[in-house]
C-alpha cells in the first residue's frame, strides 16, 4: 500500500521567551533538523505521551463489540507457561 503524505493545511504562531527561543534553536541546530520541524516533532511526541496515559477512551460501537468480544473470550494458557507452573518452585 502506497504511504499517503500527510498535508500541512494549519500554522500554528507561537510567541516565547527570548531563553526559550534559545534553547530550542540550540537544540534543532544538533539535531540538523529545522526549527518547525523540531517543535512540530517534540509537540507531537509530548501529545502522545500524555494522550496515552488516559485511562478513558471513546469507541465507536464497531470498535466497541470488538473490544467486548476480545474480553469476554475465555482465556488461554500457553502449554509452555503450563508446563513452567507444573515444575517445582526452586524456592521449595
Amino acid at each position: 500500500m502506497a504511504k499517503t503524505r500527510d498535508t500541512k493545511d494549519f500554522r500554528w504562531a507561537l510567541r516565547v521567551a527570548r531563553s526559550d527561543d534559545a534553547l530550542v534553536r540550540a537544540a534543532s541546530d544538533l539535531t540538523d533538523m529545522g526549527l518547525a520541524s523540531f517543535v512540530r516533532r517534540a509537540a507531537v511526541s509530548e501529545a502522545r505521551r500524555v494522550l496515552a496515559d488516559r485511562t478513558t477512551f471513546e469507541l465507536d460501537e464497531a470498535s466497541w463489540k470488538q473490544l467486548s468480544e476480545l474480553l469476554d473470550r475465555p482465556a488461554r494458557v500457553p502449554a509452555g507457561l503450563r508446563r513452567l507452573y507444573a515444575k517445582p518452585s526452586v524456592f521449595e
